[in-house]
């Protein structure tokens, strides 16, 4: 069971970090203000998503939240389960971080009734419009490892 904890430690971590983070840039970021970071390669700007991903669902926000909570719920109970069986690795720590995201992220639509989204990259062809926090890189990193680690064959699965 003390060897399950660390997952739990990890997802408490990222809702912990971007619960700092975003708070910060609520408190210090100005709407529309871009600042360079890491030699220009990274744009921090603070941005009130009050949608899910790239603003879609703004008009329905309360459906967004609430598709944010199943999800998270779901999510959360496929982990728990998850947790109990031997193995499985990839999937545990992919559960793991993308729960982090979708908490942190959730909380912003249940408190803040938005998502604060504060970081870019000026890449081509409007990839440089798109808003992101890390709870984001945390949901599509976690959704890898899951799909990832539920593909790998498990030790004694038969073939």
């Amino acid at each position: 069971m003390i060897i399950n904890m660390k997952y739990l430690a990890v997802a408490a971590g990222i809702f912990g970090l971007e619960w700092k983070i975003k708070t910060y840039i609520e408190e210090k970021g100005t709407e529309g203000e871009t600042k360079k970071a890491f030699g220009g390669l990274v744009m921090i700007r603070k941005h009130h998503n009050k949608g899910a991903f790239l603003n879609m669902g703004q008009k329905r926000r309360k459906a967004v939240m609430a598709i944010s909570v199943l999800l998270t719920t779901a999510l959360t109970i496929l982990f728990i389960l998850t947790l109990g069986k031997a193995g499985r690795g990839m999937a545990k720590w992919g559960l793991t971080l993308l729960l982090g995201g979708a908490y942190s992220n959730t909380y912003d639509r249940l408190v803040r009734k938005y998502v604060v989204d504060y970081v870019s990259f000026p890449l081509p062809l409007g990839i440089h419009k798109i808003i992101f926090n890390i709870g984001d890189f945390c949901i599509i990193a976690g959704a890898l490892m899951c799909v990832s680690g539920v593909s790998q064959k498990q030790p004694g699965a038969l073939s």
